[in-house]
């Protein structure tokens, strides 16, 4: 199984929380769908018997839909509700700054780890991994899956895969420029060629 995070989108961009929210694809979050769609194309070979699941929300889904068509998998694209992002409830379309304003001193200097321990009506980690357990125990065979996901619900898939620490799930970087091979209970990262140079936002942007 591969697993993609969304291409870079204008909250992406902005420093801004998206949750359950959504903005579009900036031209860079486009370039880095595309070049990850190619780089697909050429790890997987002949695209028969390979479908994409996506998030439904719009970000996910219009990476989606271009990785399935540099890649040329022919497979309708199909929608899963229990790979969307985590809801950071008030949280959700703010930036640090905003929440540091609102809320002083919730915010460590992690996100993620201040949603787990902190966000007053998100949703809670503990329904995260149990829609994501039930997403995996349901694609025990995932040989031939692309995956388009979020930054939160990305890294805690890939933790409950390799059967990491909340902690270090928590922690796994996120990045647009690269995605990751998921296989016999590893995870291995794919750097996509040419997408570094591309000028994304600082890190901590990207893991929001």
């Amino acid at each position: 199984m591969f697993l993609v995070r969304h291409g870079e989108t204008e909250f992406n961009r902005a420093g801004r929380i998206q949750g359950r929210l959504d903005s579009p694809l900036t031209p860079t979050g486009v370039t880095q769908a595309k070049a990850i769609g190619r780089h697909l194309k050429a790890l997987i070979g002949p695209t028969t018997g390979w479908t994409i699941q996506t998030s439904p929300l719009g970000r996910a889904v219009a990476t989606a839909g271009i990785i399935r068509a540099q890649t040329g998998i022919r497979a309708e694209l199909i929608l899963d509700d229990r790979l969307r992002e985590v809801s950071l409830g008030s949280w959700d379309g703010l930036s640090r700054a905003d929440i540091d304003a609102r809320w002083p001193g919730v915010l460590g200097a992690s996100l993620r780890h201040s949603w787990a321990q902190s966000c007053p009506d998100g949703e809670s980690i503990d329904a995260v991994l149990l829609r994501l357990a039930d997403w995996l125990q349901a694609h025990t065979d995932h040989r031939t899956l692309i995956v388009v996901s979020h930054g939160i619900t990305g890294s805690l898939l890939r933790g409950l895969y390799a059967k990491l620490p909340r902690d270090t799930m928590l922690s796994l970087p996120t990045p647009q420029d690269s995605f990751q091979r998921l296989a016999d209970g590893a995870v291995q990262d794919v750097a996509v060629p040419g997408l570094q140079d591309l000028g994304s936002p600082p890190r901590q942007q990207r893991l929001i």
